[in-house]
């Protein structure tokens, strides 16, 4: 094997983070290069999570998924007539699920158990199951009603977003791929935009890593901070419901913000927020564009197709439309009182895999990548989530003014 091709280097599969490490010793790695190879097999196995770890895992979530519904339901009682009553009345769902996610974190680690039992802590997989469940309470008037001023809020601040942070990145004098998937972040939805953008720009994985640890670090405050400026601000529900969707940049902070702020904040913030993720797959085909004929100038660039934009769009989206149209038509065909305990039904399900989510982002927390990869990304991604802030508050005040809710 030669010294250029080692393993871990070289051009990755098409849409996934690259492993590439600087090397500062070629014949170190002509010499060595079976025996790392073999290294590399065996650790790929070993962390390979077990059936046992799974199940594990999968019962801590629901596990702490049962113990938040169970204080969500009971707390009030127990602090009736005190002085903390008002409080735990105003304290939903979410604030429950990530404090007892974060303190089984904390369990897990002092255990050393929480990487056997990561592959249970599936955010992604509840968060999405739960938006197209939500769909089935979205009115599909809404959604029409919600499209113009939607998309036109997500044009305006991915646009915008991207290309600051894009450009504070340069200024900070990050890496062009780290740079990529911060402002991908920022600008549409958080960790599935980095990983778009990682397979685009064939990142390493641990930019992906560092990437994905910010916008939880990000995300977790502002779940709390902006239904509760929101309120102090005076917005109405609509305003409030855009800047929320086009500011949070994950789904499932969307998603328990949105719950905090109220039912008819969270049917648009996911509006909203879906809206942005539908163009993840046109934002990464633009990176792979760029980063191949303009930052790598490779020779044997081909440009993307329209296949590549499917293949990255997410497909979540689709299903909550579907599940708005299919419960809009139901509810006209069979009428309220027939169709809203079924409707029901579905909204306990949708809090059930919310719950799960929230939990697991709780659970999936690692402060470790922020400590080894320095304070200059943390920097450029705060400043880009101030200016993200401003801007969606401005671009929401505008676009959803007398936006009718009801």
């Amino acid at each position: 094997m030669s010294a250029t091709t080692r393993p871990g280097t070289g051009p990755d599969r098409p849409g996934t983070p690259s492993d590439d490490r600087p090397d500062p010793t070629a014949s170190a790695a002509t010499t060595h290069g079976a025996e790392r190879t073999d290294r590399t097999t065996d650790a790929g196995a070993a962390d390979r999570p077990t059936p046992a770890a799974v199940v594990g895992g999968l019962a801590l979530v629901v596990a702490l998924a049962a113990l938040t519904r169970y204080l969500e339901q009971n707390v009030p009682v127990w602090t009736e007539g005190t002085s903390l009553g008002g409080v735990a009345k105003s304290v939903e769902f979410p604030v429950y699920a990530i404090a007892l996610g974060l303190l089984g974190n904390a369990a897990l680690l002092a255990l050393n158990l929480r990487d056997r039992l990561a592959a249970a802590f599936r955010t992604e997989l509840f968060i999405k199951t739960g938006v197209v469940l939500l769909g089935a309470s979205v009115n599909l008037s809404l959604i029409v009603s919600a499209a113009l001023p939607a998309i036109a809020q997500a044009l305006l601040l991915i646009t915008s977003v991207f290309l600051f942070t894009w450009w504070i990145g340069g200024r900070a004098g990050l890496d062009d791929k780290l740079r990529a998937l911060l402002a991908s972040a920022v600008s549409i939805c958080g960790v599935s935009a980095a990983i778009s953008a990682a397979g685009a720009v064939q990142a390493k994985r641990e930019q992906l890593a560092y990437a994905a640890s910010l916008v939880i670090v990000f995300a977790l405050p502002s779940i709390f901070l902006l239904p509760w400026l929101a309120g102090l601000l005076g917005l109405s529900p609509a305003v409030t419901g855009a800047w929320i969707g086009g500011n949070i940049d994950t789904t499932a902070a969307v998603a328990a913000a949105g719950a905090i702020a109220g039912e008819d904040v969270l049917a648009l913030a996911t509006i909203v927020k879906s809206t942005q993720n539908a163009l993840i797959g046109v934002v990464a085909i633009a990176l792979t564009a760029y980063f191949a004929f303009k930052v790598e100038r490779r020779s044997d660039a081909q440009a993307p197709g329209v296949g590549e934009i499917w293949r990255r769009f997410p497909k979540f989206v689709l299903g909550f439309l579907a599940a708005s149209v299919i419960a809009t038509v139901y509810l006209a065909q069979v009428g309220t009182d027939v169709g809203k305990p079924v409707i029901a039904v579905a909204n306990d399900l949708r809090t059930l895999f919310f719950i799960l989510a929230f939990v697991s982002i709780g659970l999936e927390f690692r402060a470790k990548a922020l400590k080894d990869a320095g304070w200059r990304p943390v920097g450029v991604f705060a400043a880009a989530t101030a200016f993200n802030l401003v801007a969606g508050l401005a671009f929401a005040s505008v676009l959803f003014r007398g936006f009718e809710l009801g």
